[in-house]
């Protein structure tokens, strides 16, 4: 029986578009501003981090700025430009400027789930903070109360890698033979499936990456049974 379902945001219960030019462009314009207004309090760890990354230990925020920028453009998986998206985009969901995006058969499924008590959480290479907001601002009312955590790079580790799904079935405490994982991006498909979960791609109209064989791929959360794939 279905213990819990673990849900990929870019691609899997939102648009990438979304994601990547409203979330990074609102950072990407903020950050210069940002560092230099919060340098001695909210971005000092963020600072230090991309310095010592970057192996620039002189660099100043606007060359920081710089750096952050460059490895967002790159799609960089990097903890500091998380860190720091996640609180520049905080600022964007309360002001008003930033709104988490789903696509429409998404909010359904997931109330449906939730209270048929397959417990949901997320599972995204964003900060936790971001994700929260994702849900908690999403355009047409809060999913958040469907959601039961969340975990990012720096709490589960990163989504290519088998031990990371361990570490998520250890922290949520379900076996991993009980976990659905769904996500669009092949690779993260492998690693969950190489810690023993089950998986479902999403291979969505539009989106960037194709399906790829061996797993179970659908195109809309609608044709998903939870309880049949496992």
């Amino acid at each position: 029986m279905t213990g819990a379902i673990v849900l990929d945001i870019e691609g899997t219960t939102s648009p990438t578009a979304a994601v990547r030019e409203d979330l990074y462009g609102y950072t990407r314009q903020r950050l210069p501003a940002w560092l230099a207004e919060n340098s001695s309090t909210a971005a000092a760890p963020v600072l230090a981090a991309t310095r010592d990354l970057a192996e620039r230990p002189d660099a100043d925020p606007a060359e920081v700025a710089a750096i952050l920028r460059e490895w967002l453009d790159s799609d960089v998986k990097a903890e500091p430009l998380k860190a720091a998206q996640g609180l520049i985009c905080a600022e964007g969901f309360r002001n008003g400027a930033l709104h988490g995006e789903f696509f429409p058969d998404v909010p359904p499924a997931l109330a449906a789930w939730h209270a048929a008590g397959f417990a949901l959480y997320v599972y995204s290479s964003g900060s936790v903070r971001n994700q929260q907001d994702w849900f908690a601002f999403a355009r047409g009312g809060s999913l958040s109360g469907l959601i039961s955590g969340y975990f990012d790079l720096s709490t589960a580790g990163g989504k290519r890698e088998s031990s990371s799904y361990a570490k998520i079935a250890s922290a949520i405490g379900v076996p991993s033979e009980r976990i659905l994982f769904l996500s669009d991006h092949p690779d993260e498909l492998d690693a969950a499936v190489a810690a023993g979960w089950r998986a479902v791609g999403l291979a969505r109209p539009g989106e960037p990456n194709p399906a790829r064989p061996p797993h179970h791929w659908v195109d809309t959360f609608a044709d998903i049974t939870p309880a049949d794939r496992l």
